[in-house]
């Protein structure tokens, strides 16, 4: 059966930085989510969100951007504004866990509202052709909450929703939940994603056999952890490339002097790939060990010495 892999979107994260040096070096994805424009009552696009967006700042095949809102017209204007860039897909984020946003009822603090999501829905597609996507989690107390949308979304010509099988008050904590899952994918038309602790080869396997009917997988935290991942899983294999340090090494390197020439100051540049390297670190043996010689590093310099010592028993 063929299938379709999704990156899911990583705030500060999955940037146009990122998204290239990975398919640049590693390839097997199909779709990258764009991190959430965000306008905060604003009717603004702050730089950042444009330069991630730019088509000329992205070499992927596609990419799609996404909203996070709880405000028809907000929704509106960011359906505009992408679409001024040649865009035709804009991916709703009721997914978002944090309390910073659940508080103001958007992401997942959104899906026990259902009124107010048909709203910007009936907005959306009344007043524009733009093709609306979703990113839920099952809801943000308990994971029946999602059940109830589904009504209301079954009015609408959603393209996909992708479901993380967790609530939001778990954050990234706890297993999912894959018995409320499958009472997503009974109770709706519309065609789901699944989005949750794929973090190996064998995490696919598994969730393959359980939903066999899945034909599109959304990767997230685990295809930072191992770029990897996704090009090991068209190719249905646990074994990685000769080379494998070497190309982690080449895209390390690439994201440091994408981020290096684009942040203002070395300590910038340091806290991003440090918080990558948390990440990063996932993939060695001792991955304790090789987040403290990143953390370590307090000048630029340090952090190249720092690097070229985690490789140099592996390049």
């Amino acid at each position: 059966m063929s299938f379709k892999l999704i990156s899911s979107p990583l705030q500060s994260f999955t940037e146009f930085r990122f998204r290239n040096a990975l398919d640049n070096h590693f390839g097997g994805i199909d779709t990258y989510y764009a991190p959430y424009i965000r306008l905060n009552g604003k009717m603004e696009i702050k730089a950042n969100y444009e330069r991630d967006l730019f088509p000329e700042n992205n070499i992927v095949q596609e990419l799609v951007p996404q909203v996070m809102t709880n405000d028809p017209d907000e929704f509106l204007f960011v359906v505009k504004y992408v679409q001024s860039l040649g865009y035709n897909e804009l991916n709703w984020n009721l997914g978002c866990p944090y309390p910073m946003v659940t508080k103001r009822c958007m992401g997942s603090g959104l899906i026990n509202d259902p009124q107010r999501i048909d709203e910007v829905l009936k907005k959306a597609h009344e007043e524009s052709d733009i093709v609306v996507s979703m990113k839920m989690r099952m809801g943000y107390e308990n994971p029946t909450e999602i059940l109830d949308t589904f009504p209301i979304l079954d009015k609408y010509p959603i393209k996909n929703i992708g479901v993380h099988a967790r609530i939001g008050q778990q954050l990234y904590k706890g297993g999912v939940d894959l018995e409320s899952f499958q009472n997503c994918l009974d109770k709706t038309k519309h065609t789901i994603y699944y989005n949750g602790d794929i973090c190996s080869v064998a995490d696919f396997r598994r969730m393959q056999d359980l939903f066999p009917s899945i034909e599109n997988w959304m990767i997230g935290r685990g295809l930072i952890a191992d770029p990897f991942l996704a090009q090991m899983i068209k190719a249905d294999t646990e074994v990685f490339p000769d080379n494998r340090w070497k190309l982690f090494r080449k895209f390390q390197y690439e994201l440091f002097d994408g981020y290096a020439g684009a942040l203002s100051g070395k300590s910038h540049v340091l806290t991003k790939m440090t918080s990558f390297w948390e990440y990063f670190s996932v993939s060695f043996s001792d991955s304790h060990k090789v987040f403290k010689k990143i953390k370590k590093a307090k000048s630029i310099e340090a952090y190249h010495e720092a690097v070229e010592e985690i490789f140099k028993d592996f390049v």
